[in-house]
């Protein structure tokens, strides 16, 4: 016979984990909550443990920890969130520690070491939509929370950049927000086949010097997106003019439509009655005529 108390514990329900709000989520994180709800929509983390209203929702606590290693890969090792989530959740190998030194070594080297709080690029005149943009886009990965918010390496340097081209006289509308996603996007899948073609290509053959080969193709391939870019501008720009101008002349030559036909006006009634009245009249006359 089962012991009712074996059975009492087989029937107890997992205890409840500690919920947290998304604010409070980024406090303990140290990361801010737009980036959080970025990583939700990406499903690097799970859905709300319970949602009181459609803007009230709980989070486990645990998942303080998750957040942190995302942060963690994607500043450190420049992952696209699909392969961390895959590292996270061990559909992945984790990327090979000596590849992953070597690189922040060749990045640390390369990096700025001054940094800037919040309150300081504010002042300089940076607008605060800019910075929560780019940190929703993870582009720039401030540390700290808040007030303790700081920002350096090459986040300082990239926001620099885009301050330079503001004082240059490229206003937001020209230059507005959105449009650094575009870039985002495309240079992410550019390093996303560049460390695929690396992994298959250097790693397994590199041997012990894997690290010195890290750090030299981490440096070199910079040089090269910079080289081709600059080689690829101006034939870019004919192909794109050249485009634009077949497109224009092809619509040109297209055959403009016929003029609609033109509808015969309908007589109204009183012209109908008065013509049908003149009819009648000359009928008369021509039966009345005397013969000569």
């Amino acid at each position: 016979m089962l012991d009712p108390t074996l059975a009492a514990e087989s029937d107890a329900k997992p205890p409840r984990p500690t919920l947290v709000k998304m604010s409070t989520l980024a406090q303990l994180s140290g990361v801010p909550a737009a980036t959080i709800k970025h990583y939700l929509r990406e499903g690097l983390l799970p859905q709300p443990w319970v949602r009181t209203s459609k803007n009230m929702a709980f989070y486990e606590a645990s998942l303080v920890e998750r957040i942190r290693a995302i942060k963690d890969l994607q500043r450190k090792h420049f992952l696209p969130l699909k392969v961390i989530k895959g590292v996270l959740d061990g559909t992945v190998k984790d990327v090979d520690g000596e590849t992953v030194a070597a690189i922040e070594r060749a990045l640390d080297q390369q990096a700025p070491r001054e940094s800037r709080s919040r309150e300081q690029l504010l002042d300089g005149g940076m607008p605060a939509s800019l910075l929560d943009a780019f940190t929703a886009l993870g582009l720039i990965t401030p540390e700290g929370f808040g007030e303790t918010e700081r920002f350096t390496g090459d986040d300082l340097t990239l926001l620099r950049t885009l301050g330079a081209s503001r004082r240059a006289g490229m206003t937001s509308e020209m230059l507005p927000p959105s449009i650094v996603e575009a870039y985002v996007q495309a240079i992410r899948e550019l390093v996303r086949t560049e460390l695929e073609l690396f992994r298959e290509g250097v790693v397994p053959r590199a041997g012990k010097h894997l690290p010195e080969l890290t750090e030299a193709a981490t440096k070199l391939s910079e040089q090269l997106v910079v080289l081709v870019r600059r080689k690829m501008l101006v034939p870019t720009l004919r192909q794109i003019v050249e485009s634009e101008q077949l497109s224009r002349r092809a619509h040109q030559r297209m055959p403009s439509e016929p003029p609609p036909r033109r509808r015969a006006p309908r007589l109204g009634k009183s012209r109908r009655v008065s013509e049908s009245s003149q009819v009648s009249q000359s009928s008369q006359s021509s039966n009345h005529k005397e013969p000569s």
